[in-house]
């Protein structure tokens, strides 16, 4: 793996983790236990481990059950603001494999992690209000499977996963920008409270 492969490793799969932050870190381990798309080295093969394996499969479990209920998936973002950038960085460092600058790859990691938890955190409330609530367990599937998929692609076509996240980037912060001039605009027109 070159430098520029790395870090667009590290980009997906730390996405992968903004979105759900257990399944890149599961699906690194089961992918270099298993097949070999992935050989995870050094201290990283920890990850392929049976005990380390359960653990982050009795993880994934209770964040799927928890983030498809309105309200404790309120909960749940809030600590994965702290837990995403985590299993990103990690996650990405892993999936690297010591190619590219640790700390450059650590850097993208959180950021991006962050970014997406961030944009997903933002996003879930207008959902939950907007739909009662009855969004939230098919938002959090989509979510899901977002991160199972990029996770996969970001190590089976390194490159197509960065510009999807790349994408997404720009596409989510373009629309953040518009929804706050909006709802700043609709604020200013009623004038003061």
């Amino acid at each position: 793996m070159d430098e520029l492969t790395a870090y667009a490793t590290a980009l997906g799969v730390s996405a992968a983790a903004g979105l759900n932050a257990w399944i890149p870190l599961l699906t690194l381990g089961i992918l270099s236990r298993y097949t070999g798309i992935i050989d995870l080295t050094g201290e990283w093969d920890l990850l392929e481990q049976t005990w380390v394996l359960v653990v982050l499969a009795g993880m994934g479990v209770a964040d799927f059950v928890g983030d498809k209920i309105p309200a404790v998936d309120h909960v749940l973002h809030a600590g994965g603001m702290v837990i995403a950038p985590v299993a990103g960085t990690v996650a990405a460092l892993a999936a690297s494999g010591g190619d590219g600058s640790p700390v450059i790859v650590a850097l993208l990691a959180v950021f991006t992690a962050e970014f997406a938890q961030g944009a997903r955190a933002a996003f879930r409330p207008v959902s939950t209000v907007g739909t009662g609530g009855t969004a939230t367990p098919v938002v959090s599937a989509a979510e899901d499977t977002g991160s199972v998929a990029l996770s996969v692609v970001a190590l089976a076509a390194p490159v197509l996963a960065a510009l999807a996240v790349v994408g997404a980037m720009i596409a989510a912060a373009f629309s953040g920008r518009f929804l706050w001039r909006r709802w700043s605009a609709r604020r200013s027109t009623r004038g003061p409270a």
